[in-house]
């Protein structure tokens, strides 16, 4: 059920554009880049255009751009990659883009022929084609079905913005349905309850968004019905960050739920019966997951002592049994599946048919945990699935109407692979990603580093296995909204980093969720700046263990993690030789008064409250950067289509570090939304120019031939 707003929320910031002079106090001087907040304005834009023919000359000019775009974009286009999907009664839903599909195809293939090596396709939209034809910019964003398989709620993008335009669409035909179920473009929200009924929320006219700009109205809408005669079921605050909908699809029908934010952290749920929205008597801090057989899945952000029940530690997974409470409107005993320890976490949890699944963590390593209810019992039984350890694992789908999951494995030099599993709890492999560089000279170590409260940081390094001193390091962190950074396979340090002597490194910084809510919590607020010590002291102790050197050493984040790279080059500019801060959060003095910044208020705390001010004029970066200092030189990557974070947090740092004479570069892409790139090309050129511009500043040595 989990809405796609939500998942936006949880990579992301806000969108448009703040009062021009609001919320500025004694302790922040008068801004004079906040023009280049008129995102779209003919002044900014020209600005935008003279530093990108300066970032593109200086990195497309070095011989090893093409090689580097040439490498990515084939393995990007490459047709033996792994078409994940979304598993459906029988059938598996698959966006695919590759070098005819630019824009990319909706498709779907039967169960049994998803899992051979040569699946037969059924096309449903060619969004290249579809864009041809319409004369429009659309970027695929997200598709579901009606439980009878015959209309489908697809939503398109302008561009690659969080903002959707839903159409409905006939996959037997493979047709738009004129009068379907339509909604114009907002960040909107839509899931079928029946076939011929929604639940949706969306911009509904003045007074109807929360003050973070999301929708606070969700609705019924029948077939038949006009948009106008769709029924209100539910009607958030305005100071909430978002209501929105969501359905759970099962074997015994629907189970339409409604969440409302009332923080970035703090949901409220009910569940709609004969159109009441009816609470659930959950805390708010409760994150929903799943539903199985009359059961909702969920895990526990807070320790909670129900009324009726021993306490719950935090991080748990549970199962609330809402087919009972809801014939006796009595709060039920809640059955906790499974209970953390201090360094390990919940980290994806799905429903099948017959099982709930869980990717559990243990000190950053995973494995996946199948969970059944014995009806003779009533206790739920838990199984270890069978699958590689030492690495990531995660739950790629699993089928609410038949046996069928499927889960993945990999790891840094691992390439991905796909289980299957028929819901006998033996998982196989039908398919694997092959490899895109030659392993076998490197090496993975987890290292810990201390920071400076004394909290033990994890950390992994991958370098060459004959490595015997220093060499230029790049950093990875985010740090932030209980986002992990587990064990990946990274295609492009593989091709273009690793065999030109370089070595790369990822840090478990606290305000991520690798250890769980807790990891989180420890650096929320007014302990921001944990976080920024965590990502230090690795840097340090890498630099300690003689594994790289101040000058050899560069860091790289995005959206949360991009405002990590850039409070840490303020903070200790001596530590690193170079920074990549790609759509990143800088202002922090105004991020609440831009857009949806409301909306982070919960993770960052409110620059309006004096004491969470204090503390975050004290690491936010645009107001921290200062003239006569020696920063690293830093490279800025944003999008102007990005209405998350939007394009003014880099657009107004890099004005100000260019002019107090800092080494700064920018790029600005047009399309792409908050990933900066809306398809494989525009993908492969950010990590082209990405890797020159750290080859140049760091020292890497000659591309192999």
């Amino acid at each position: 059920m989990r809405s796609n707003l939500r998942v936006a929320l949880m990579v992301g910031f806000g969108i448009a554009l703040g009062a021009a002079t609001a919320g500025l106090g004694a302790d922040a001087p008068e801004d004079p880049y906040i023009w280049l907040e008129d995102i779209h304005g003919e002044k900014p834009l020209e600005w935008v255009k003279q530093r990108n023919e300066v970032a593109l000359k200086q990195l497309k000019s070095d011989p090893s751009y093409q090689k580097n775009y040439d490498a990515i974009l084939a393995v990007l286009d490459a047709t033996d990659r792994i078409p994940f999907g979304q598993v459906y009664f029988s059938h598996v839903f698959n966006f695919w883009q590759d070098e005819t599909h630019v824009r990319g195809i909706w498709r779907r293939t039967t169960i049994d022929s998803y899992e051979t090596q040569s699946p037969q396709w059924e096309t449903l939209i060619d969004v290249d084609e579809l864009a041809r034809v319409e004369g429009k910019n659309w970027v695929y964003s997200r598709a579901s079905c009606a439980i009878d398989m015959t209309r489908c709620l697809v939503g398109l993008s302008n561009g690659g913005t969080d903002a959707v335009v839903y159409r409905e669409f006939d996959p037997v035909a493979k047709r738009f349905i004129d009068d379907g179920f339509n909604l114009g473009e907002a960040k909107a929200e839509a899931a079928y309850i029946d076939a011929d009924t929604i639940l949706f929320s969306t911009d509904f006219g003045p007074g109807t968004l929360t003050a973070s700009g999301y929708p606070r109205i969700v609705k019924v809408w029948r077939r038949g019905q006009t948009l106008a005669e769709a029924k209100t079921v539910f009607e958030g605050k305005n100071e909430d960050v978002l209501v929105s909908p969501g359905v759970f699809q099962g074997r015994a029908g629907a189970t339409a739920l409604i969440s409302r934010a009332v923080s970035f952290f703090d949901t409220e749920y009910s569940v709609l019966v004969s159109d009441e929205a009816v609470k659930l008597p959950l805390p708010q801090t409760v994150d929903m997951k799943a539903e199985i057989d009359g059961y909702l899945i969920a895990t526990m952000r807070k320790e909670w002592t129900p009324e009726n029940g021993p306490t719950i530690p935090q991080g748990s997974l549970i199962a609330f049994p809402l087919k009972e409470f809801l014939a006796t409107r009595v709060p039920p005993r809640i059955a906790v599946l499974y209970a953390p320890n201090a360094r390990s976490s919940v980290q994806r949890v799905a429903a099948g048919r017959d099982a709930v699944y869980a990717s559990i963590f243990e000190n950053v390593t995973g494995s996946v945990h199948a969970f059944k209810l014995d009806p003779m019992t009533n206790a739920w039984r838990e199984t270890r699935l069978d699958l590689p350890a030492g690495g990531s694992t995660g739950i790629s789908s699993a089928n609410e109407f038949g046996p069928e999951a499927y889960f993945t494995y990999s790891g840094f030099l691992t390439p991905t692979t796909l289980f299957s599993d028929k819901g006998e709890g033996q998982p196989k492999p039908i398919k694997s990603l092959p490899a895109r560089f030659d392993a076998s000279p490197y090496q993975e170590t987890q290292y810990e580093a201390v920071s400076k409260d004394g909290t033990r940081i994890p950390y992994f390094v991958v370098r060459a296995k004959t490595a015997t001193g220093p060499a230029p390091m790049l950093l990875y962190g985010y740090g932030g909204f209980e986002i992990s950074q587990t064990p990946f396979y990274w295609t492009g340090t593989g091709l273009l980093w690793l065999p030109r002597g370089g070595a790369y490194a990822v840090a478990n910084i606290r305000g991520g969720g690798e250890f769980g809510p807790a990891w989180h919590d420890a650096a929320l607020k007014v302990n921001r700046q944990k976080a920024y010590d965590d990502f230090i002291a690795v840097a340090e102790d890498m630099i300690r263990r003689g594994l790289t050197t101040p000058k050899q050493l560069g860091i790289m984040g995005g959206s949360n993690g991009g405002l990590l790279v850039g409070a840490v080059t303020v903070q200790r500019p001596d530590l690193f030789g170079a920074v990549v801060c790609q759509v990143p959060l800088l202002d922090m003095i105004r991020f609440s008064k831009i857009g949806a910044g409301a909306s982070w208020v919960g993770e960052y705390g409110d620059p309006e409250n004096p004491v969470e001010r204090e503390a975050i004029l004290k690491y936010s970066p645009y107001q921290n950067v200062k003239r006569g200092v020696t920063y690293p030189p830093i490279f800025f990557i944003t999008a102007t289509s990005d209405d998350r974070v939007t394009p003014v947090h880099a657009r107004k740092m890099a004005a100000r570090m260019e002019e107090q004479g800092h080494d700064v570069l920018f790029y600005e892409n047009t399309d792409g939304g908050h990933a900066a790139a809306a398809n494989h090309s525009q993908q492969a050129e950010m990590n082209a120019l990405t890797y020159v511009y750290l080859a140049q500043k760091l020292g890497l040595g000659p591309a192999a031939r």
